[in-house]
């Protein structure tokens, strides 16, 4: 199959008959028409079916339209953009797949607006913790920031083993519960599993089949099936949940000044595991001078977070007294 053969196809169904669609293309009708019975033959469908009137396309030709168009397409765009770029210099590249940390978002920022390139395309992409591996195995990321905890670590670490991918610790962090300001569990300076029940659980949807230990969540027991629960998926409406309702979530707890929400404040749970934030990246591949700075800023910004989720602590503590 040629995108010739494919441009003959599109064009008949233009014109409506072969013979209109070789004098557009300056072709002879049997040309076009050998072309296309090649085609036919390989795939193992016919295209359509002449007639006096012309000619009249077959369901499965209708069907291999719609895929040939969205080819010829993607090739028109690729010559575009290449043929523009023999011009100029191409854009520098960088992506960052991530699951939803505003601490990633503020390095992300920070990097825009260190920008000295005159021409780039950076992109930034919160997923579940499946679609940030995802994207970096598949080369659609330059480097991914998820978390490991004790419960999860096991399981991940090998599907990272077998995609040839390494974790780089940021920082352990104790894991927190995320609640409105003014919420009754505010009082408590630690909160425990038996202190959450029969408030609600708000959670990140997940993929069908994605196992558990994927969550953006800190996994518990008592959470493996809630009574109360509420599905997002995205960070801003993940925040208005908890800052609107009694709603609670778990997590890494840490907060950016100016980019999370002011009503929501987080409190650490009571005797669990360090949640261990890091960033992932090809075993093998050599990170671009772009991925280093970011990795740079990326550590910068946990450890604001960290700095600025302690303060947000000792002022609740504070307001308790």
């Amino acid at each position: 199959m040629t995108f010739q053969q494919l441009t003959y196809v599109v064009e008949i169904s233009k014109c409506g008959s072969i013979n209109k669609a070789a004098h557009k293309l300056f072709l002879s009708q049997s040309g076009i028409s050998t072309a296309v019975r090649e085609l036919e033959e390989e795939l193992g469908i016919r295209f359509f079916v002449r007639s006096n009137r012309g000619v009249e396309f077959t369901p499965e030709g209708k069907e291999f339209l719609g895929y040939a168009v969205s080819l010829l397409e993607q090739k028109q765009r690729i010559e575009r953009l290449y043929g523009e770029a023999r011009a100029t210099a191409a854009p520098v590249h960088f992506s960052v797949s991530t699951q939803r940390y505003p601490f990633t978002e503020d390095a992300f920022l920070e990097m825009l607006r260190r920008a000295q390139d005159n021409r780039y395309q950076f992109t930034i992409k919160e997923t579940g913790m499946d679609g940030v591996i995802a994207d970096v195995y598949d080369h659609r990321a330059d480097l991914g920031v998820i978390f490991l905890t004790k419960l999860t670590e096991k399981i991940i670490c090998r599907l990272l083993d077998a995609r040839e991918l390494t974790f780089h610790e940021l920082a352990a962090v104790p894991p927190c519960v995320f609640v409105r300001k003014g919420h009754p569990l505010t009082k408590l300076e630690h909160i425990t599993e038996e202190d959450l029940d029969g408030y609600p659980y708000s959670s990140f949807e997940q993929a069908q089949g994605v196992a558990v230990d994927f969550a953006e969540e800190c996994q518990m027991v008592s959470m493996r099936k809630p009574s109360k629960c509420i599905i997002v998926n995205n960070r801003s409406t993940a925040m208005n949940v908890l800052a609107n309702t009694d709603a609670f979530s778990t997590g890494s707890g840490l907060l950016v000044k100016d980019l999370s929400p002011a009503g929501v404040v987080t409190i650490p749970l009571e005797a669990k595991d360090p949640v261990r934030l890091g960033w992932i990246a090809l075993k093998n591949a050599k990170l671009s001078s772009h991925a280093e700075e970011f990795v740079h800023l990326l550590e910068a910004s946990i450890q604001r977070s960290i700095a600025y989720t302690s303060q947000v602590h000792e002022q609740l503590s504070a307001e308790k007294g």
